[in-house]
């Protein structure tokens, strides 16, 4: 059982919910979470060595949400620590752990790469939102920036 925060009591006091938590939740329900785990699992590291791989689901998550926003993987772990929907997408709870680096979700986009695994993935959404005479449509998110601006050379 999840406990819930006092942010997750605020945010369920709102009156409306935004387009991408409509989208986040509708494919939390379409995809077979558990069969694409245990597709992946073969590949994976077993954490014999090193540090504890994250969950599969929850790096598979990210790499979605990465694909369907098109955002960096700096830029996605940054988005998820922002956005309620996403956070909730993943079903991270901050009290016991933190977002997965995006040094962690680039070895997994290669591990899925590497073995077919991302077209297999991307290819089970398409086919499964055909059969609901849906199409997926991906966007980006922008993040403002202020940088700093070189001195023109005069000539």
């Amino acid at each position: 059982m999840i406990q819930r925060t006092f942010s997750d009591i605020e945010y369920s006091n709102r009156r409306k919910k935004t387009r991408r938590e409509e989208f986040l939740n509708y494919m939390d329900e379409l995809i077979p979470w558990s069969r694409w785990v245990k597709m992946i699992r073969p590949y994976y590291p077993a954490g014999k060595r090193g540090r504890k791989p994250r969950d599969i689901e929850v790096m598979l998550r990210m790499y979605l949400m990465q694909r369907w926003f098109q955002l960096s993987s700096a830029a996605l772990e940054d988005a998820i620590y922002d956005s309620y929907a996403m956070r909730n997408f993943m079903h991270l709870d901050f009290l016991k752990e933190q977002v997965p680096g995006a040094s962690t979700l680039s070895r997994f986009k290669h591990l899925l790469a590497e073995n077919g695994i991302d077209e297999l993935v991307m290819a089970d959404i398409d086919e499964r939102l055909a059969a609901a005479g849906l199409v997926l449509r991906c966007g980006a998110i922008a993040d403002a920036a202020v940088v700093r601006a070189g001195r023109s050379q005069e000539v």
